[in-house]
């Protein structure tokens, strides 16, 4: 029941990537080949890196207002 609460939030925040599905795809992918060891960790740190990239690119348009870039004290 308490995996429940959290889905509700996974979904809300995965609405708000611009690509949701390839960032479930590639997260995906992260996990399996952290589970599999290999002797080069270069693909693993690319595949986090790319995750994280895709996970910090949001959808402008959905986002409040208010959540947008304001301008700085100056009125610039």
């Amino acid at each position: 029941m308490g995996r429940l609460f959290l889905i509700g939030p996974l979904l809300r925040w995965l609405a708000g990537l611009r690509y949701p599905k390839l960032f479930v795809v590639i997260a995906v992918l992260f996990m399996i080949d952290l589970a599999i060891p290999d002797l080069v960790p270069w693909d693993d740190i690319l595949l986090g890196l790319g995750t994280l990239f895709l996970a910090r690119w949001k959808d402008r348009s959905k986002i409040a207002p208010t959540e947008q870039m304001r301008p700085d004290a100056t009125g610039r």
